[in-house]
Parts: C-alpha cells; sequence; structure tokens
C-alpha cells in the first residue's frame, strides 16, 4: 500500500481519488466480477448453448427436407408436358377457355399430394391467371394474389428470370372462414424441352405458414420462444400470427450482430422471463431466413439476482468506506468548489467582469478549472458585441424564414382548390398534372438540402417528368434506368434534377422530332462511387462551350443555360468535396451526355 501511494502524488486530486478508490472498491471489484463471470459461464455455457444449437440444427435440416418435397410437387408441374403445352396454347391465343379449364383441372388433381398447400397458381407470359385455390374455390379471384406486397408483373419477372426455385415470404393472405392465414410461396418458370429460353410463364404453390411453425415446434415450450426472419428483416413465421409481417431488425450479413439486434427486440416486446435468456440464431440458405431461438433462463436469472444482492451488499459496505474516506480528504477541494460554482452564477447573473479568485490551497484540477474559466471570461467580454449583432442578423433572419413558410402553404392550398375543381369538371389529365405539380413543389421546398433515397428521388424526377410529357404532347420520351442496389443509397435532394431540366428547358427548345431523355444511376465496380449519366437528343453544344464547362469556366449566355449548369456543379462540389466529378460531353445539334460521379460510403464507415 505504501508503494501505491508514493506512485501518485497527493498534491494532486487525481492522486488522492484513485489511491481511495484503489483501496476500496477495485480490488473487491476485481473479485466480484471474476466470481460473477466464472459462475455465470459455467451455468449458460454449459447447460443451454450446446442444446439449443443441436436443435436449432436439427429444425433447419427438417425445414431443407420439407421445402425438397414441396419442390418436388413444383417440379412435377413445371416440367410437365401437357401442362406446358397448355400455356404455350393460351400464349398463342388457341383455344384459351378450353385450355385453361384443362389447366386448372391438371393442377386440382396435384393438390392433394401435399399438406398445406392452399393454392396451385400458373400466370402464362401473356399475361393469363389460372390457378386453384382450395380455400375460396374460386375460379376468378386468388384468395392471395391481392395481398403478396408484388403486382402480378413483377412476380412473373421476379421467377422467370433464371431456372432456380425462387420463395415469396410470408404475407398476410385473408380471412376465411373467421380463421386468418398466412402464406409463403414457392415459385419456378415453366420450362420448354424443345426450347429452354422460350418464356411461356411461371407456376407458384402457395403453402401455409402453419408448416413452418410444426418444424421448429419441436423446440417449443414454456421455457422457449421461436421464430424465423427473412433478410429483409420480417418476421416470416412465428407463434403471435399478429406479428407476421412485422419488422423485427435490421438486416446484417453478420450474425452476431443479427443476434445482438434480435436480443435488442426481445427486450423490447418479449415477456419479461425471456430478456435475459439465451439466443441462439441458425441461417437456412434454402429458405433465406434466421431460425431464432430465445431460452428463458429462470435458473439463471435466480442466480444472477443472488450475485447481485452480493454485489449490492459489498458495494454498499465499499460506498460507505469510500464516503468517509472522500469526506476527509475533500473538504479543501469543495471549498475551492464552492467559490468556483458562486463565481459562475455571478457571471450567468450577466456579470462579464467576474474572475475566479484562486491562491496556493486550491487543488490542480480546480486551479487549471480557474485559469480556464477566467479565459473564457475574457473571450466572452469581447465577443459580447459581436454576439448582439449576430442575434440581431439571426433574428431578421428567422422573420424572414417564417414569412417564407406562409407562401408555399398558401400554394399547396391552392393547388388543391384547382385540382378539386378540375376533378369536378372531369378534367382528370389536369389534375394528374396539378397533383404531380404539388408534390413536386413539397419535395422541393421542404428541407431542401436533406438527404434522400436514390429511390425517392428518382420517384419525384417521374413526377417531373410526367408534367414535361404532358407539355410536349407525348413528343417526348423518357427512360429512367436505377440499378437495384443502389435504391437504399443516400444522396442530396435535387441532386441531378437541374441537369434534366436544363435538357428540357434548353436541349429541346429549338429541336423537332421526338425528344428523347434517357437517365441511368448505378454503382461503380468498387461501390464505392455513385454514377449518374443524362443524355438527351437535343440540340447540343458547340465543342467550345463543351470545353469551356469541363475546365470550370461558366460563359455568360443569353439562355441562362450555363449559369444552371453552374450552380448544379457548384452545389455537388460544396456537398461531396473535390471527389466528386461532372463532365459533359456533346456534338452540336445531335446529343448531349452528362456524366456524374459522386463518391459513396457505407453507413460503417459514415459512423466511423
Amino acid at each position: 500500500m505504501k508503494k501505491l501511494r508514493e506512485m501518485f502524488s497527493w498534491s494532486s486530486l487525481k492522486g488522492r481519488m484513485l489511491s481511495s478508490f484503489i483501496i476500496t472498491a477495485v480490488i473487491p471489484a476485481v473479485l466480484l466480477i471474476f466470481f460473477s463471470y466464472v459462475n455465470t459461464f459455467y451455468i449458460v455455457k454449459n447447460n443451454t448453448e450446446n442444446l439449443l444449437r443441436s436443435n436449432l440444427e436439427q429444425a433447419r435440416s427438417t425445414l431443407d427436407v420439407w421445402l425438397g418435397s414441396y419442390e418436388d410437387i413444383l417440379f412435377q408441374i413445371y416440367m410437365n408436358d401437357e401442362i406446358v403445352d397448355m400455356v404455350d396454347a393460351i400464349n398463342q391465343g388457341e383455344d384459351v377457355s378450353v385450355n385453361r379449364a384443362g389447366l386448372r383441372s391438371d393442377l386440382r388433381g396435384m393438390f392433394y399430394s401435399k399438406e398445406h398447400i392452399k393454392c396451385i397458381t400458373v400466370i402464362t407470359d401473356s399475361g393469363e391467371t389460372i390457378f386453384y385455390d382450395m380455400m375460396t374455390g374460386s375460379a376468378t379471384q386468388t384468395f392471395w394474389l391481392a395481398n403478396v406486397g408484388m403486382s402480378q408483373e413483377e412476380i412473373y419477372d421476379y421467377l422467370s428470370g433464371d431456372n432456380e426455385t425462387h420463395i415469396i415470404p410470408t404475407r398476410y393472405a385473408g380471412v376465411y372462414a373467421t380463421d386468418t392465414y398466412y402464406l409463403f410461396h414457392l415459385g419456378h418458370r415453366i420450362i420448354d424441352y424443345q426450347n429452354v429460353n422460350k418464356q411461356l410463364g411461371v407456376v407458384l404453390v402457395s403453402i401455409d405458414e402453419e408448416m413452418l411453425r410444426e418444424i421448429y415446434g419441436n423446440i417449443s415450450g414454456d421455457e422457449n420462444i421461436n421464430f424465423m426472419v427473412d433478410t429483409d428483416g420480417v418476421m416470416v413465421s412465428c407463434p403471435d400470427q399478429d406479428s407476421l409481417g412485422d419488422t423485427v431488425i435490421e438486416w446484417s450479413s453478420d450474425i452476431d450482430v443479427r443476434r445482438q439486434r434480435y436480443r435488442e427486440y426481445i427486450n423490447e416486446y418479449a415477456p419479461s422471463s425471456f430478456r435475459n435468456g439465451e439466443i441462439s440464431v441458425v441461417y437456412s440458405d434454402q429458405f433465406g431466413a434466421d431460425i431464432v431461438n430465445v431460452s428463458g433462463q429462470a435458473d439463471v436469472v435466480r442466480s444472477m439476482n443472488f450475485q447481485r444482492s452480493i454485489i449490492l451488499f459489498v458495494l454498499g459496505i465499499t460506498v460507505v468506506v469510500l464516503f468517509i474516506l472522500i469526506s476527509t480528504m475533500t473538504k479543501n477541494l469543495m471549498s475551492s468548489i464552492n467559490r468556483l460554482v458562486a463565481t459562475m452564477k455571478r457571471a450567468e447573473e450577466g456579470k462579464l467582469s467576474v474572475r475566479m479568485e484562486m491562491d496556493d490551497q486550491t487543488p490542480t484540477e480546480i486551479l487549471s478549472i480557474g485559469k480556464q474559466f477566467n479565459h473564457m471570461m475574457n473571450e466572452l467580454e469581447c465577443s459580447t458585441e459581436k454576439e448582439k449583432q449576430a442575434n440581431e442578423r439571426r433574428r431578421k433572419a428567422e422573420i424572414s424564414a417564417l414569412e417564407a413558410q406562409i407562401n408555399p402553404h398558401f400554394l399547396y392550398n391552392t393547388l388543391d382548390t384547382i385540382n378539386w375543381m378540375a376533378i369536378d369538371r372531369d378534367e382528370y389529365e389536369i389534375s394528374n398534372s396539378i397533383t404531380a405539380l404539388a408534390k413536386i413543389l413539397r419535395y422541393g421546398i421542404d428541407n431542401s438540402d436533406a438527404e434522400v433515397e436514390v429511390e425517392r428521388e428518382v420517384e419525384w424526377l417521374k413526377q417531373y417528368l410526367f408534367l414535361q410529357q404532358n407539355r410536349f404532347d407525348n413528343e417526348f420520351q423518357c427512360e429512367i434506368r436505377v440499378s437495384p442496389e443502389v435504391r437504399g443509397w443516400k444522396i442530396h435532394k435535387l441532386l441531378f434534377q437541374p441537369f434534366v431540366e436544363n435538357c428540357v428547358a434548353h436541349g429541346f427548345k429549338a429541336k423537332k422530332g421526338i425528344h428523347i431523355l434517357k437517365v441511368s444511376v448505378w454503382a461503380s465496380s468498387t461501390h464505392n462511387e455513385l454514377r449518374i449519366k443524362i443524355w438527351d437528343n437535343g440540340c447540343g453544344m458547340s465543342e467550345t462551350l463543351t470545353d469551356m464547362i469541363n475546365s470550370g469556366e461558366y460563359p455568360k449566355t443569353e439562355d441562362k443555360n450555363c449559369i444552371g449548369m453552374e450552380n448544379a456543379i457548384t452545389r455537388i462540389k460544396m456537398y461531396y468535396g473535390e471527389d466528386a466529378r461532372v463532365s459533359i460531353e456533346s456534338t452540336l445539334g445531335k446529343f448531349t451526355c452528362v456524366n456524374i460521379r459522386i463518391p459513396h460510403a457505407s453507413d460503417e464507415e459514415k459512423e466511423g
């Protein structure tokens, strides 16, 4: 103990407090932590982890077997020559009614080959939908298609893109005979042996979510909660059907991160007896979802509560002893602190000339704080006048901002009134244009420099282009392509709209014929850069003007074309720095192409 005291200077508050803390808190805390760790380790690790992992692996294996059996049924359908011929005939328009009836009869014949199947549906390349629905027996409307979350065209494109079996996750299907049903779907394209690349149609087998609950039911019990979550973080199977379809976590490729997020979800929504339980997770590659087990640890909780009582008892004694020691050691400290607080209160009352008085008895740490406080007060006096001027400017700016908020509100209400006037007169085209204009104005005005997802920016751009297409009376064609992987990337609002507006306002102004605009958004090969390409077949620009813009020169022209380009490029540089690049390619009388490259950082990099 003597050596420890020699390591710290008693003239320093740090030395005094650390010495006392080591004597009264650190050593007992280390012993308590070691005891708690060893006890908890053997209770939790030896009794639960291996058993839960084994049960989950068995559930995953069973799930794979069951899915394989349902895939066999799907195989029998999409490889059936008779079904292929009938689908082909329907696509060709030959005896559609007869072939529909025959196809539905075949589907009904395969329906009872496996339990839990609720519907078998065929969507042809020509857009026909033929199905047998066990729930309703209807031939005109499926039980599930309206609630799957995807249009018929989207389902067809999703399943017909390759020769793999795809799973559409569990979603609410509907209520039948007072019972609520949730279904997931296995789908595959229909294959023609004669021409494997020929698009015929797709087939889906709709399966009751109850099948999933039966699979992991062997590990259920009073001390367990089991559920499944897909790669969108959505609950696809659980005992409480009210939770199906809810977003549970934000998905991560790291299973340890997902496990932590499941724990956060359990701590918020599960009964209290499960909040300290062991969470085990296995991922099913075949289904594309996590199987999660939460084991209630009542015995562990009781043991931990006992340990907590011991820790609290020891800490209580430690606090009492520490309080006594600190009280005897900090009389001078408290006196200095009280003087400092009193000085700060006088400064708070507006007495900027006040200063902290210090003497040789003032502890080192308080002495340092006092010097900094005095320096701060000196600086504060010098900046008071500047602050008054800044407050006056801010007051005027707030008044201007308040006035500016009135006009957009009035404009939105006025557009809404005009919209209803158009609807009353059955002028729906005008109504659609007014609605699109209102969305454009609201999007552009509200928090105009915020970051939004690329997908939302593109949706707003479509509203703008809808108005332009009406303006050009169908002589304006637009094509927008956005890679799926960049739809969720964040960019600043209205980032590339000025370039599109420049194409429409200046590129097409003197150009006759069909106006074509193409917008492409994709990620670089390394995914560290967002790329945007805006191409039009307008009047173009001269080589001289193009070179000037690319070199950072913006000549003044009567149509203000270069002014808009300069503002747009400057805004990009302001947000993203010199790593952002904008280049122009153009041929006079033929085309103009704007290439934008914006650096992209992942969420982890931004947090870092």
